[in-house]
C-alpha cells in the first residue's frame, strides 16, 4: 500500500487498516497472513543442491580436465579417465559443501535476529514471532525493542527510537504519535513512524503495523541491492591463468605432435604422447588445492570471530589496501564512558547532601535508567555510562531514591537541550520537610545560560574548562541543581529551570577498544591505509583517530559529510588518499569514498552494519558486516561477518588471506615447476636422439601422487615471518608476476635436464631399467624443490624441517608409495617399472637434490641483493 501514513490522522489510519487501538481478530490476522505473506525480507532465490553442484563445472581448468578426460576415454586409455573424473568431482563436492555450509551459517545468523513480539489482538496482550505480525497489529513497544514492521504511533510516552541502522545518523530520534503536515520529509524527518530493524531505546508506546516484510523501508532496500557479486582477484586470476595455459598446452602439443611424425614416430603414437603431455601440462589438483586451502583457511577464521560468507573472499582480503571502517562498535567499545568531571565545589547545597559528592548524586538521580531481570542496565548509552559511573562510586540510585524520591520530572526534549528531576528531601529534621530539590541535566551552554548571576561572573572560566574536554572530542553534559519551597501545582520549565548553580560537568566518549590500536598500527605496517567512516562529530572522531593511530600528521586529513559535498569530483579525487577520517556522512558520499579510492587502482574494504551501509557493503571490493549489531540486510551485501564487531578480527582475516593466497601461489609454483619439468624432458628428448622417457602412466602418477600430496600438504604452511610488514600484493598482477614465471622455466629447465641426463648415462652404461631411474629422479627432484619454496625467502634450515608436520608426512608418504612401485612385482607390471640397486637409488637421490640446493641458492642471492639493496639506501639516506 502506497499511503503516506504520516500524514494522516490516526483516526483515517485505522479505517484504512481496517483496526482498533485494541487490534484486530486472530481470524483477521491468519486471512492477512495468507495475504501479505510472512514479515521476513527474502533472499534472493536460493541455489538447489544441484544448482551448486552445476556451478563448480564453470570453471575453466575444470572444463579442460573433462576435455582431457574425454579424449583419454577415446584414446582407449580409461586409468587416465577415470583418475582425472574422480578429481574433478572430489572438487566439485568439496565446493557445493562449502557453498551449502556458508548458506547454513547465513540462515543460522538471520534465526539469531528472530525474536518474539508482543501485540493486542481483539484487547488481548499477546507474544507472537516477528514475523507473523501482519498491517493492521497493534505492537507493544517498550526500552530495548526491536520495531518488528513499519509502524504509525498512536500512543507514545517519552518514547525515543535508535534508527542508525536506516539513517546512519547516531542520535536517537524522538517519537510521538502526532499527523504531520503536508510536505516532503526525508525518513529521518518522519517523527511519528517507526521503520523495521530500528531500536527503541527509551519510553514506550502503541502502534499499528502499515507494512511488513519486503513492502517496509528495510525491505525496499533490501531489493536495491540483491545484485550479481562481482569475480574476486584470485577468481580472475585463475580464469586468466586457465585460459593462458591452454592456449600454451596445445601450441606445445602440436609442437611435439608435429616434430614426432616428421622424425618418423606413428601417429597414434605421439598422439597418445601429445594427451599424456597435455595431462602432464595441467595442473589437476590445482582446482580442488584452491578449495580446501579456502575452506582451511574460513574454517580458521570462525574460530577467530570472522564468518565467510563467499570462499574466495578469504584470500581476496590479502589484497587489500584502504580498510574503511565504522567507528562505533568496529574501533571503539560501543559503550559510552565517563572519561573526566570538573566540579565546581559550590558549597551552597552541602547540608542537603551530607555525605558529599553532590556531582555524583546528580548524576544517580537525574536519569530514566533501569535494570532488567538479569541485572543489565536498561536505557540510552548517555545516561547508562553517568549511572553506571555513578555507581562504580558507591552512589546507586535505589538507595538515593529513598532519601531524595522523585516526585515529578519535566522530561527531555529537543527545544530546551534538558532534562529536569524534581526530588523531595525525606528529612525529618529539616526546617522546611516539604523543600524540593530541582536537578537539571543538558547541554553546557544552554546550562550557563540559567545560572545565578553570581555564577555567570564564572562563565569565561568555566568555558575553559569546557573547550579543553571537547578539545579531546568528549561529549559534555552539564549539571545544575535548585531548591523549591514546595511542589508547584503547575510544571513550568522557565520557571523551574531558573536561577540554577551549577555542580559541574562531565565528559563522555565512546573509548576505543584496546586491541583496534594495536590492530591499525599492524595495518599501517602492512601497507594498509586504515580509514574511519563515522556518523559522529568531527571534534570526536578525530579525537579517536588520534588514539588509535589513524591519523599521525597534519597531512592526514579529517573531510565532514558537508565539506565533501562541497568538493568537486576532481579536487576529492586529488586529496582522497590522503583524507583519514570522515565524520557525519551519509550512504551517497560513502559510495562516493569508495569509488574514488577505487579509481585511484586502491582495493578496498569497507565495514558496515546498518541497512545504509549495504550499497557500499556491496560495492566495496570486501565488504565486512558486523554480526552482532548488524542487520540482516548489512549481511546479506557482505562477504564476510565479524562475529565480534571488532576491528582487530579485520586484521587477523587479512593475515590469514594473505597467507592462504602464498600458499596457493607456492602451489602454483610448485606443480607447474613440476609440469614444466615433465615438458622439458619429452619436449627435448629426441633433440638429444633419446627415447620419451616416460610413459602416459608416469606422468599421471606423477601429477596425481608426487604433484598432489605435497602439493596439499603446501596448504597448512605457517605465515612468512615477514607476511604483516610488506605492501599488499597489487590485485592487478597476474599469478606469474614477481619472477614466478623465471622460476618455472629455469628449475623446470633444470629438472628435465637433470632427468634426461641420468636417462643418457644409464643407456650409456647399458643399464636396462633408465626409463625408472629418470622416473625416479623426476619425483624425488619435486620432493627436493617443494621442501625448498616452502619459504619464498628463507632458507629451509632457518624456518626449521618440522614447522610443517603435514608436509612431512606427505613426503614421507610419497617416497614410500614411489619406492613400492619400485620394488613390489605387481606394480612393476602397472607402472612398467623395474627395481633398482642399491647404487642406482643412491645415484637417483644423488641427481634428484640437486634442485633442492640450486632453490635454496636462488632464495640465497635474493636474500644478499635484497640486503645490499637496503644498504645503498640507508647510505643515500
Amino acid at each position: 500500500m502506497n499511503i503516506n501514513w504520516h500524514l494522516l490522522s490516526l483516526s483515517e489510519v485505522s479505517e484504512k487498516l481496517e483496526t482498533s487501538p485494541s487490534g484486530i481478530d486472530e481470524k483477521t490476522a491468519e486471512e492477512r497472513l495468507v495475504q501479505y505473506g510472512k514479515n521476513q525480507i527474502e533472499d534472493k532465490k536460493k541455489k538447489t543442491l544441484l544448482q551448486m553442484l552445476v556451478r563448480q563445472f564453470r570453471d575453466f581448468m575444470i572444463i579442460i580436465l573433462v576435455i582431457a578426460a574425454i579424449i583419454s576415454g577415446i584414446m582407449g586409455d580409461l586409468t587416465d579417465t577415470i583418475v582425472i573424473v574422480a578429481i574433478v568431482i572430489i572438487n566439485a563436492v568439496i565446493g557445493v559443501v562449502q557453498e551449502y555450509r556458508a548458506e547454513k551459517a547465513m540462515e543460522a545468523l538471520k534465526n539469531m535476529v528472530s525474536n518474539v513480539v508482543q501485540v493486542l489482538r481483539e484487547g488481548h496482550r499477546i507474544d507472537i514471532p516477528a514475523f507473523d505480525i501482519v498491517p493492521g497489529d497493534v505492537v507493544i513497544l517498550e526500552v530495548g525493542n526491536s520495531i518488528p514492521a513499519d509502524v504509525r504511533f498512536f500512543e507514545t510516552h517519552q518514547l525515543k527510537v535508535d534508527e542508525s541502522t536506516l539513517t546512519g545518523e547516531s542520535y536517537n530520534v524522538e517519537k510521538n504519535a502526532d499527523s504531520l503536515p503536508k510536505q516532503e520529509y526525508s525518513l529521518g524527518d518522519l517523527t511519528n513512524m517507526g521503520f523495521k530493524g530500528t531500536f527503541v531505546t527509551n519510553g514506550r508506546a502503541l502502534a499499528y503495523v502499515v507494512a511488513t516484510a519486503m513492502n517496509t523501508e528495510l525491505g525496499g532496500i533490501a531489493k536495491m541491492i540483491q545484485t550479481e557479486a562481482t569475480l574476486t582477484p584470485l577468481q580472475k586470476r585463475l580464469a586468466s591463468f586457465g585460459k593462458r595455459l591452454s592456449m600454451v598446452i596445445l601450441f606445445i602439443c602440436l609442437v611435439i605432435f608435429l616434430i614426432g611424425w616428421l622424425r618418423g614416430e606413428s601417429p597414434y603414437s605421439m598422439l597418445i604422447v601429445s594427451i599424456s603431455l597435455s595431462v602432464a601440462a595441467i595442473p589437476e589438483a590445482l582446482p580442488a588445492l584452491v578449495t580446501i586451502a579456502l575452506a582451511f583457511g574460513a574454517k580458521r577464521l570462525v574460530k577467530r570471530n570472522a564468518l565467510i560468507r563467499k570462499l574466495p573472499a578469504v584470500e581476496t582480503l590479502g589484497s587489500v589496501t584502504y580498510i574503511c571502517s565504522d567507528k562505533t562498535g568496529t574501533l571503539t567499545l560501543n559503550k559510552m564512558t565517563v572519561e573526566g568531571i570538573y566540579e565546581t565545589f559550590d558549597k551552597k547545597y552541602d547540608t542537603i547532601f551530607l555525605e558529599g559528592d553532590i556531582l555524583l548524586h546528580l548524576m544517580a538521580l537525574n536519569n530514566d535508567v533501569s535494570k532488567d531481570k538479569t541485572g543489565e542496565w536498561l536505557g540510552e548509552s548517555t545516561e547508562v555510562a553517568l549511572v553506571q559511573y555513578a555507581s562504580q562510586k558507591k552512589m546507586e540510585r535505589a538507595e538515593l531514591e529513598l532519601k531524595f524520591p522523585r516526585v515529578a520530572e519535566l522530561p527531555f526534549d529537543s527545544k530546551r537541550k534538558c532534562m529536569t528531576t524534581l526530588h523531595q528531601i525525606q528529612n525529618p529534621s529539616s526546617d522546611q520537610p516539604n523543600e524540593i530539590i530541582v536537578i537539571v541535566k543538558g547541554a553546557v551552554e544552554v546550562i550557563f545560560n540559567k545560572l545565578t548571576d553570581n555564577q555567570k561572573s564564572l562563565i569565561p572560566e568555566l568555558e575553559l574548562r569546557v573547550n579543553e574536554m571537547a578539545e579531546k572530542g568528549y561529549r559534555i553534559l552539564g549539571y545544575a541543581m535548585t531548591t523549591l519551597p514546595n511542589l508547584p501545582d503547575k510544571l513550568v520549565s522557565n520557571e523551574i529551570e531558573s536561577t540554577l548553580t551549577l555542580i559541574g560537568f562531565v565528559g563522555m566518549i565512546d573509548p576505543p577498544r584496546e586491541e583496534a590500536k594495536q590492530a591499525v598500527s599492524q595495518c599501517v605496517e602492512a601497507g594498509i591505509i586504515p580509514v574511519m567512516i563515522t556518523g559522529d562529530h568531527k571534534l570526536t572522531a578525530k579525537a579517536i583517530a588520534e588514539k588509535l593511530g589513524i591519523i599521525t600528521s597534519e597531512k592526514n586529513l579529517v573531510l565532514t559529510g558537508i565539506e565533501l559535498a562541497k568538493l568537486s569530483p576532481t579536487k576529492f579525487s586529488e586529496i582522497v588518499e590522503n583524507v583519514r577520517v570522515y565524520a557525519r556522512v551519509n550512504p551517497e558520499q560513502k559510495l562516493l569514498i569508495i569509488n574514488a579510492l577505487q579509481s585511484k587502482n586502491h582495493f578496498v574494504a569497507m565495514t558496515g552494519d546498518g541497512v545504509n551501509d549495504a550499497p557500499a557493503l556491496k560495492n566495496a571490493d570486501i565488504g565486512i558486516a558486523m554480526g552482532i549489531n548488524g542487520t540482516a540486510v548489512s549481511k546479506e551485501a557482505a562477504a564476510m561477518i565479524l562475529l565480534d564487531d571488532n576491528f582487530a578480527t579485520i586484521v587477523v582475516a587479512v593475515k590469514h588471506g594473505r597467507r592462504i593466497f602464498d600458499n596457493i601461489l607456492k602451489f602454483i609454483k610448485y606443480t607447474m615447476t613440476s609440469n614444466s619439468g615433465e615438458i622439458w624432458a619429452i619436449f627435448l628428448a629426441p633433440f638429444f636422439g633419446l627415447p620419451i622417457p616416460l610413459l602416459a602412466i608416469h606422468i599421471l602418477w606423477i601429477n596425481l601422487v608426487t604433484d598432489g600430496l605435497p602439493g596439499l600438504a603446501l596448504a597448512s604452511e605457517p605465515a612468512e615471518a615477514n607476511i604483516m610488514q610488506r605492501p599488499p600484493r597489487n590485485p592487478k598482477l597476474n599469478i606469474f608476476a614477481g619472477g614466478m614465471a623465471i622460476h618455472i622455466l629455469w628449475v623446470g629447465l633444470l629438472m628435465g635436464v637433470v632427468t634426461l641426463g641420468i636417462q643418457a648415462w644409464a643407456i650409456h652404461s647399458e643399464i636396462v631399467h633408465w626409463q625408472t631411474m629418470a622416473f625416479t629422479v623426476l619425483c624425488f627432484s619435486q620432493m627436493g624443490h617443494v621442501m625448498a619454496i616452502r619459504s619464498t625467502r628463507e632458507s629451509v634450515f632457518k624456518i626449521g624441517f618440522f614447522s610443517n608436520k603435514p608436509m612431512l608426512i606427505s613426503l614421507l608418504l610419497t617416497v614410500s608409495l614411489q619406492l613400492i612401485i619400485i620394488y613390489t612385482p605387481f606394480f612393476n607390471e602397472v607402472f612398467r617399472t623395474q627395481p633398482l640397486s642399491y647404487l642406482e637409488l643412491v645415484i637417483t637421490l644423488a641427481a634428484s637434490s640437486i634442485i633442492f640446493w640450486a632453490v635454496e641458492i636462488e632464495k640465497w642471492v635474493f636474500r644478499r641483493n635484497t640486503k645490499n639493496e637496503k644498504l645503498k639506501v640507508e647510505k643515500k639516506q
